[in-house]
């Protein structure tokens, strides 16, 4: 069974960082590709960013890019996100997803193609 736990999430004031963390346990990530999706209140799940199994493959959202950087880590089994530059309309809850073994090659922002969810950390922008 999959399992991942997010965290690094929480309060950050307009223009600020934080980096989130994705761990899995039972599992070896290298072998899959992994996205973080978000949520924030009253709108639907949107993926945000992407990364293969390899590394070699990213991809994000336009709203995001040129502030947040997706990156693994598989000696430390880790997908982190770091986030730059924050905006208020960046406060949500910031869900890890492993994606179909399947398609561990690629770097898609689908919920179909996701096997498993974290429970998701929220980060919240505000002054």
């Amino acid at each position: 069974q999959l399992h991942v736990v997010e965290s690094g999430g929480g309060l950050v004031q307009p223009g600020g960082s934080l980096k989130l963390s994705c761990a899995a346990s039972g599992f070896a990530l290298e072998d899959y590709g992994i996205a973080w999706f978000r949520q924030a209140p009253g709108k639907e799940r949107e993926g945000i960013s992407c990364i293969n199994k390899s590394g070699g493959l990213t991809n994000y959202v336009d709203s995001v890019k040129g502030r947040f950087t997706i990156s693994r880590d598989n000696n430390a089994n880790t997908v982190y996100l770091q986030m730059n530059n924050l905006k208020a309309e960046d406060t949500a809850v910031y869900f890890c997803a492993v994606y179909w073994q399947s398609l561990a090659g690629l770097c898609i922002l689908a919920p179909g193609a996701v096997d498993a969810w974290g429970q998701g950390t929220l980060v919240t922008v505000s002054s």
